[in-house]
């Protein structure tokens, strides 16, 4: 096996040198490189060596991996990737051209970026694509807490700044464009971060209780749909509790789940919930984000219950505090599970 890798890197080095399509260069112009909206920016290292800290934007799809090649397939366009010192990330490279794509590759890996001064992060980053092609980029901040990159704008998903230890620098963040909140709990509505992200033209969208208590804001209700700009529709939706010593939490109709379609992308963001029947009636989501910590949301069996429901593309455990989700992936095969810090 060791001799295989071995021959597949060498021959990923020497396609590589020979590439037009394929372009080292240093950490200056791949700083610049990466801000550019359409370019995709892939960490191939380990899930180990990301978690420490990466390139922020970055995504992380390990060239080592066993699905590799899969995960891949269907980018397209221009990608910025990076590895430890340089020679994991031309070996991803030369797999990109191969499928058609221009590549630039930072010359001496995150190692020449941390020497030049340059910042990293822990924040996690997942990236998908439109139906028109567009890049947008999930950014886990923490428990119920999303940002999401768009068509150069900045959606901010229940913006809380402390929990459990945890903080969110959202003067660090670009303003919102749009804010939406699920319900009042203090995970969840944040008065201080919503007024940290507000800027002139900032649109929030809230359910009816939180616009009564912030005195401001677009109220929407479950079954209300809104058309917020060209190519993005929400829909909100019932979230609430079933389980009888546990109606309080969340009563039937005071709370969102959102539907966000972005240029096609159908987003479900839950919300505090359990597996509802209005779950049945949510049909073909890409990415789903659902909550997983009783007695408040769902217990691990009952979000493995929505997830079949509802049957997203990629599934996001979140909000799930202390409980345990690490074996969510195994019980649902047909989906792509992401375990991100969503504690």
């Amino acid at each position: 096996m060791k001799r295989i890798l071995m021959m597949t890197m060498l021959a990923a080095l020497f396609y590589g040198c020979g590439n037009k399509a394929i372009k080292t260069v240093g950490t200056d112009e791949f700083a610049e490189v990466t801000t550019q909206k359409d370019v995709r920016l892939i960490d191939v290292r380990t899930p180990e060596e990301y978690a420490e800290g990466h390139l922020a934007g970055a995504e992380n799809i390990d060239v080592k991996a066993a699905d590799f090649a899969e995960r891949i397939k269907g980018i397209e366009g221009s990608v910025a990737v990076y590895c430890r010192g340089g020679k994991r990330s031309l070996m991803a490279a030369a797999q990109l051209a191969a499928n058609g794509c221009t590549v630039y590759n930072l010359d001496g890996g995150i190692l020449a970026w941390q020497k030049a001064g340059k910042p990293t992060t822990t924040e996690e980053t997942d990236i998908f694509v439109t139906n028109g092609g567009k890049l947008v980029k999930l950014h886990a901040l923490m428990h119920s807490s999303i940002r999401i990159e768009y068509d150069g704008r900045n959606l901010y998903i229940d913006p809380c700044t402390n929990l459990r230890g945890r903080t969110v620098d959202y003067a660090a963040m670009p303003k919102a464009d749009i804010i939406l909140v699920t319900h009042e709990h203090f995970d969840h509505y944040d008065t201080a971060a919503i007024r940290q992200l507000t800027a002139d033209g900032t649109l929030l969208i809230m359910n009816p209780r939180c616009v009564e208590l912030y005195g401001s804001g677009t109220a929407m209700a479950n079954g209300d749909r809104q058309q917020l700009a060209d190519g993005i529709m929400l829909e909100a939706v019932p979230a609430y509790n079933t389980t009888a010593e546990h109606l309080q939490f969340h009563p039937k109709g005071r709370d969102n789940g959102y539907i966000l379609t972005l240029d096609g992308l159908r987003i479900y963001i839950a919300g505090d919930t359990e597996d509802i029947p209005e779950m049945a009636d949510i049909k073909d989501i890409d990415i789903a984000f659902l909550p997983c910590n009783q007695p408040y949301t769902m217990t691990p069996e009952q979000l493995v219950n929505a997830a079949k429901m509802v049957n997203p593309k990629v599934l996001f455990p979140y909000h799930y505090g202390e409980t345990d989700v690490s074996g969510i992936p195994a019980q649902l095969p047909a989906i792509d599970v992401r375990i991100r810090h969503y504690e």
